[in-house]
């Protein structure tokens, strides 16, 4: 799970740009999530974030995601990690 401090954050913007999902934008200055379930924690933002304004509490990223995602093009993006039940889905690649 990904979450921000907006009080921490100083508006840089790093997190946006090393974000390989879209998942953060700017919004006002600081700053904000737009799809938290397109996130698939691979921790980019909070290594970037020089503020400490981001916290990463579950996950290690999915390569698999990517691959599915950017290099093949197999899937929409933010559906490639594919975590949970459901049989279509790749377990355990989060």
């Amino acid at each position: 799970m990904i979450a921000f401090d907006a009080s921490k954050c100083v508006g840089c913007g790093q997190c946006v740009k090393v974000c390989p999902q879209g998942v953060i934008v700017m919004r006002d200055g600081v700053a904000a999530i737009t799809d938290v379930r397109s996130c698939m924690e691979c921790g980019a933002c909070r290594l970037n974030c020089d503020a400490g304004a981001i916290e990463l509490t579950k996950g290690t990223g999915c390569l698999v995601a990517i691959i599915r995602e950017d290099i093949l093009k197999t899937v929409p993006k933010g559906t490639g990690c594919g975590c949970g039940t459901d049989t279509t889905k790749i377990p355990g690649c989060c």
